[in-house]
């Protein structure tokens, strides 16, 4: 079944990549428009330089710490600056011979925290000249066997010191080297604590503006899509293949009983009381297909209207994603939102400074990629020109709250007929990826215009366990000007009982 499975996954990607050219030239489009919000600036890579960038850490003055899934590591200088010619960027190796690696962090002491394939290690210079000279081993409590899909992607810092390190099943299917498909937090004197179970193929780690984790775990058996998922420490995060593990994690008690295959998240959330269900979805092949980099917008306006949303690469589709969450009953949930097209590579790797600007690493290898070049470092940046989007998408008993970037029209807000609502949801199963099943059309019973001139009320029905895919393909600004990305994807765990903001 793995080699008709992969046998199948490989015809689909084929599909996929013969339609890229096409794809290509509606994306090209609508990144020019995207650029005139969002600026792209491209940082030029020195000839010999394989920038397949894992991780990406700022420091310093204006300095960016960039490693690779070569092994290497480089200090850039220059990248913040107007222009980006190689005249004015600078690349110096700090460190190289390492392995794959997917996490870089410091805590400004000299140390450089690296998440690698098989253990989370420490880098230091100690003469000053720019280059490692003292490697340690922090912690190798998880094992590798050399399967080429075993990657290790680790966090930033935590506000307890602590390194989140998720681990990709062998082959992305079983589990064969110990904590495979696991999280572990990495603490401070190198302790591994077993965290989370479940993990599938993890493509980025970090925090939300409150300090919570949250990864992205890719479509495959029991991901019919990809997701972002809260690392909520003892939660089985919905893959059963790595459970086998819990004889080595006393601290998280008995394995959970595993789901029913071929059943509904929604339903298997009442059985098994460790299931954390998804905070958001990123529909497959309409928002992207592999979910990657996370990055948290905590710079207070200086990227935009979306302070405390997350950015999600997706290496597939060269793009980045925007997800706004809140929290009902204490459980995560909320809306996917496309955001940027365009990009030169496959989307990995994502870093948020201070100033406002957005790095984003690209790698092709191993999956096409519709950027086309086979790595890039790339720089997003506000222009400070207003953009009308959806701002916030937000559940009530009785439908949504949508509010927008801008004031809007009112005739055209308040006018039902602008917006369309589809829900469906996926198959939960052991089998590869999911159909999209269930689908109902609420229809948009109706819309109440809110007194800040911004915001609106949907009344809808609504369903547990659903993608509620929202168009709005009619809201004007009040200067006429259509939504940027006119479409949203809340997913649904908890319906309120009130507005619980």
């Amino acid at each position: 079944m793995r080699s008709i499975s992969a046998f199948l996954r490989t015809i689909r990607l084929s599909l996929v990549l013969s339609l890229f050219p096409v794809i290509a030239t509606a994306a090209a489009s609508l990144a020019a428009t995207e650029n005139e919000y969002y600026e792209l600036a491209t940082v030029p890579i020195p000839d010999g330089v394989v920038l397949e960038a894992g991780a990406i850490q700022h420091f310093g003055n204006q300095r960016l710490a960039v490693s690779t899934r070569l092994g290497d590591i480089y200090f850039i200088d220059g990248a913040f600056g107007k222009s980006m010619s190689p005249a004015n960027v600078k690349f110096t190796r700090y460190a190289s011979g390492l392995h794959e690696v997917l996490g870089l962090t410091t805590r400004g002491d000299g140390w450089f925290y690296i998440t690698q394939r098989g253990e989370v290690s420490r880098l230091k210079d100690t003469n000053g000249d720019d280059k490692a000279d003292v490697f340690e081993t922090v912690c190798d409590r998880w094992d590798i066997n050399g399967d080429y899909h075993e990657y290790a992607f680790g966090s930033k810092f935590d506000r307890e010191g602590n390194i989140w390190v998720v681990l990709c099943l062998t082959g992305s299917f079983t589990s064969e080297s110990e904590f495979r498909g696991w999280c572990l937090r990495v603490t401070p004197d190198g302790k591994a604590i077993p965290t989370c179970s479940g993990l599938r193929s993890p493509g980025g780690v970090a925090t939300n503006h409150l300090g919570d984790m949250f990864y992205t775990d890719n479509q495959g058996p029991w991901n019919g899509t990809c997701w972002l998922k809260h690392l909520k420490p003892g939660g089985f995060m919905g893959n059963p293949q790595g459970n086998k593990w819990y004889n080595l994690a006393p601290n998280l008690g008995p394995r959970p009983a595993d789901p029913k295959s071929g059943s509904r998240i929604a339903l298997e959330w009442k059985s098994v009381p460790e299931l954390v269900p998804p905070a958001a979805a990123f529909p497959y092949q309409r928002m992207g297909q592999s979910a990657s980099g996370i990055q948290n917008d905590f710079t207070a306006g200086k990227f935009g209207p979306f302070t405390n949303q997350l950015f999600v690469g997706d290496q597939t589709w060269s793009t980045v994603m925007r997800v706004s969450l809140e929290q009902v009953d204490g459980v995560y949930q909320g809306a996917t939102f496309p955001f940027r097209e365009g990009l030169d590579s496959g989307t990995l790797s994502l870093e948020m400074c201070e100033d406002g600007s957005l790095f984003v690493g690209g790698t092709d290898r191993g999956w096409g990629a519709r950027g086309g070049k086979p790595f890039a470092l790339q720089r997003l940046r506000w222009t400070g020109k207003p953009v009308f989007e959806v701002q916030t998408m937000h559940v009530l008993p009785d439908g949504f709250e949508v509010t927008f970037t801008d004031p809007v029209d009112p005739a055209t807000a308040s006018n039902p007929q602008s917006y369309q609502m589809d829900t469906y949801t996926y198959v939960y199963r052991a089998e590869y990826g999911s159909p999209e099943v269930d689908q109902t059309k609420p229809p948009i019973k109706s819309v109440t215009l809110g007194k800040d001139g911004r915001s609106v009320r949907l009344t809808t029905d609504l369903v547990l366990g659903h993608v509620h895919e929202l168009k709005l393909a009619g809201v004007r600004n009040q200067s006429g000007q259509p939504l940027l990305h006119p479409i949203g994807y809340y997913w649904l765990n908890v319906i309120p009982k009130g507005d619980q903001r």
